[in-house]
């Protein structure tokens, strides 16, 4: 059956997105067709858009959705046809009407969570749980620094850390941002733009630092970053939004006192269905609890996928984005 997509010949800027007519076909053995109701844009869209991360063309793009299952393949159990259901991860191909993907990576959305919410949490929300709850384990009364605190990870990771009775330091980019992280429990904002942030640190921390850095801003933060933590403290870099992070000599990490560092990904965290699972029930927790609110700020046709690039990258976004098709 045909249906409208988002697909790429080239690799470039946004201009690079045609919405075109494709063909879904059905599932086979281990596979799922959805019909999406919304879909996730993330920051690592462009990455793949742009070829700082590879991608095998022509492609689809897009890896979070949610919606309901039309039909599915020989073996697939733990959904079917009529249930509700999100994913985050897999092949390229959410921006789309509807797809057939690998089924493995659905999980049920409850009847609490709507479409919107589930399209938009996904990515972002595993994305902190593992970040807060495996990369490093967070303790109650320990302050951490979160870079771009009023992104859509970093809104879920204020909340989050609040939670915990974590407090934790955002650096953002404007005062309407600053105010965004503070009314979503970060403890302190440091506006990088105004403000020395390693400075900030020291006066925040009294001297002490902070045990544990999470960067997803790569080249522009990551100096800065080292030189926020404790001896032995923990470097998490899990993104690129500046570009990626250049070679560095790992005398820069013996010279800050014996620090670790990490480049974790959501898909080696979630790489087995009981690990899957698992992540998801306590972000479907923290949501229905109301611990955790996801704001979907900015909606875009799926048409207009070139445009909600253009946003995202320019820095004009806050919380969560959706392409509704």
């Amino acid at each position: 059956m045909p249906v409208k997509a988002i697909r790429i010949a080239t690799l470039g800027g946004p201009e690079v997105l045609e919405y075109v007519d494709v063909e879904v076909g059905d599932p086979g053995p281990g596979e799922a067709r959805v019909r999406h109701h919304a879909i996730g844009l993330n920051y690592i869209d462009t990455y793949y858009r742009s070829g700082l991360y590879k991608l095998a063309l022509p492609s689809g793009l897009g890896q979070e959705g949610a919606g309901v299952v039309e039909a599915v393949g020989e073996g697939v159990t733990h959904v079917r046809p009529g249930d509700r259901v999100a994913y985050a991860g897999g092949p390229a191909g959410a921006y789309s009407e509807a797809r057939v993907m690998p089924a493995n990576m659905l999980v049920r959305l409850p009847d609490a969570i709507s479409f919107e919410t589930g399209a938009a949490m996904m990515l972002q929300g595993l994305t902190v749980q593992y970040l807060f709850r495996q990369t490093y384990q967070l303790q109650p009364g320990q302050t951490i620094l979160f870079h771009a605190a009023a992104g859509g990870v970093g809104l879920i990771a204020c909340q989050w850390a609040k939670s915990l009775g974590v407090h934790l330091i955002g650096t953002v980019g404007s005062e309407e941002k600053a105010e965004l992280a503070r009314a979503h429990g970060a403890a302190h904002v440091i506006n990088y733009n105004t403000e020395d942030v390693v400075q900030r640190v020291l006066e925040i921390t009294q001297g002490a630092r902070v045990p544990v850095v999470y960067d997803s801003v790569g080249k522009d933060t990551f100096i800065r970053s080292l030189d926020c933590l404790q001896p032995r403290g923990l470097m998490v870099s899990f993104g690129n939004a500046s570009g990626a992070v250049p070679p560095f000599a790992l005398s820069e990490l013996a010279s800050r006192g014996s620090l670790y560092i990490t480049r974790p990904t959501l898909f080696a965290y979630a790489a087995t269905r009981p690990a899957l699972e698992a992540m998801a029930a306590e972000l479907f927790e923290m949501v229905e609890s109301g611990k955790i609110r996801i704001e979907v700020k900015q909606r875009f046709k799926l048409a207009d996928a070139a445009e909600a690039h253009r946003a995202l990258e320019g820095r004009r976004t806050t919380g969560s984005t959706v392409l509704l098709p």
